[in-house]
């Protein structure tokens, strides 16, 4: 850009604009799947415990590579042909996500153990739907604007992600206290009613869809398999996903035994639960996999598939930074954001415990603590510029684990107005700050030949073991108190630290 008013007049660009919609679209199913469902579980008096399960709904975000190579190159009757590759598959992942939460808002949880169940599916078919749409977004992003764009179109991406989180956050909230629901008195029409307008905001996400043009580059791409391989591909995943679901129904009635006797044993019911459920997950993983190599084994489906699909991005990562730095690098994106995660399953929860209503919760936490995100992340963008990316990356790592300590104050204070600004200050502006440079990092350990599988890889494994074990955080809490829960909090951030520090010895990177 030449001046200051072309870069104004360049957020006015057709493409720029739409990725505000897309990221609206974007960000209204996350906190339906994660906290502003945990606190409609609550009213309607399921066990807190049972609520944090239900961010393992939000798992389908941390496991989106597995299917990202089937989004991008697997054509959907009459869509692709009608609307081309990716506005195909955006649409189609978003009247997926509207489906799931009109099927969420006409299920009453309080209802029984069947509508809980029903209620789990739902929550699950829409954190897949979501992560699908991420997918798709991300490639429309790339493709369809020149290099110059990019910064900008990323920008207002993130700020209508914002704006669809506070919707479906604060804006959830506020509605659902406005027609009658508190913890101590549900109305299960109320959040009815907050569904069903969620799902009608999620129209703008369609209607952008049907108004923009395809990326150029994708309307004289052609298939390089036939589609013979392409129907072998959806049926192996989908065999295999059977295979990884049926392992947990089946094995549910037994890992209750498991956990019983591990529990008489340890004599500490978290770690049980968290032990056996990660026996369940491995071989539920190795069901799977074991599905896809016999489908290779046999020759149902091309090995030249797999390996261009998921191999080839993986042995690039591991060639480009050798075996020992890869292997730190994967460790810090795993670990990186474990802390202010397995703290977030809980927060609301915690809130309301010490007597905020809805209304503080969304006013307060929801949105006040969105601008302070945001400020956060703009703060992060001009660091990382001036002092370089690793040096912010651990200055955010250390403001997470001193923030989180200000919840062990306030969870001894009680309620306090003026103390929960303060920590939603704190607590908020080291997030956006730590995002910021957190995104940048991963950029730049993204080779742009793979950059869509990478990159998904990474954004999967950011998240994969906070939600693990945010999924146990209310039983924890349960078992040890607010108090100690949040020193655990602080304290798993500090390796965090040290990983930083000897990954910036090998790396090069620039400011």
């Amino acid at each position: 850009m030449k001046s200051w008013q072309d870069s104004f007049k360049a957020f006015l660009h057709p493409r720029v604009i739409t990725m505000l919609f897309f990221g609206l679209s974007a960000g209204i199913p996350l906190l339906l799947i994660f906290s502003s469902l945990g606190l409609w579980l609550r009213e309607a008096g399921v066990e807190r415990s049972t609520v944090t399960f239900f961010s393992w709904a939000a798992l389908g975000y941390s496991f989106k590579f597995v299917w990202a190579p089937l989004v991008d190159c697997l054509p959907l009757p009459f869509l692709t042909r009608k609307l081309g590759r990716r506005r195909a598959w955006i649409l189609l992942s978003q009247l997926a996500i509207i489906t799931s939460i009109l099927l969420m808002g006409f299920t009453d949880p309080s209802s029984g153990m069947v509508q809980l169940k029903i209620m789990a599916l739902t929550a699950v078919m829409l954190g897949f739907s979501s992560a699908t749409q991420d997918i798709v977004i991300d490639a429309y992003r790339i493709e369809s604007a020149p290099i110059e764009l990019q910064a900008l179109m990323s920008s207002t991406y993130i700020a209508g992600y914002r704006i669809g989180m506070l919707l479906s956050g604060a804006g959830s909230l506020f509605l659902a206290g406005h027609l009658g629901s508190e913890l101590n008195s549900y109305n299960y029409i109320a959040w009815q009613v907050t569904y069903a307008c969620m799902a009608i905001i999620m129209l703008i996400g369609v209607v952008t869809t049907l108004i923009i043009d395809e990326p150029e580059s994708n309307q004289t791409i052609k298939n390089k398999y036939s589609s013979n391989t392409y129907i072998r591909f959806v049926i192996v995943f989908f065999i295999a996903a059977t295979g990884f679901i049926l392992s947990f129904l089946l094995s549910s009635d037994i890992a209750s035994i498991w956990k019983e006797n591990l529990d008489s044993v340890l004599n500490n019911p978290a770690i049980s639960n968290f032990l056996i459920e990660l026996i369940r997950l491995s071989s539920g993983i190795t069901i799977a996999l074991s599905i896809t190599f016999l489908s290779i084994k046999i020759k149902f489906i091309e090995q030249q598939v797999i390996n261009e699909s998921y191999v080839a991005p993986v042995v690039d990562f591991f060639k480009r930074y050798g075996i020992k730095l890869a292997f730190l690098l994967l460790a810090l994106i795993c670990l990186y954001r474990i802390s202010d995660i397995v703290l977030g399953v809980i927060a609301n929860i915690f809130f309301q415990d010490l007597g905020y209503s809805k209304t503080e919760i969304a006013s307060i936490v929801k949105t006040f603590g969105l601008f302070m995100t945001l400020l956060g992340g703009f703060l992060g963008g001009i660091l990382s510029v001036r002092f370089g990316v690793i040096k912010i990356l651990f200055v955010g790592a250390l403001l997470t684990v001193l923030t989180n300590l200000l919840f062990m104050l306030l969870a001894v204070k009680g309620y306090d107005i003026t103390l929960l600004y303060l920590v939603i200050s704190a607590d908020n502006l080291s997030a956006g700050l730590a995002s910021a440079a957190f995104v940048a990092f991963l950029s730049r350990l993204t080779n742009i030949s793979f950059t869509a599988m990478q990159y998904a890889i990474f954004s999967s494994l950011m998240t994969l073991i906070p939600k693990l074990i945010g999924g146990y955080s209310g039983s924890i809490v349960e078992n040890i108190g607010y108090t100690q829960f949040f020193l655990i909090a602080s304290l798993i951030g500090l390796p965090v630290l040290w990983i930083i520090y000897l990954a910036n010895k090998h790396l090069n990177f620039e400011k």
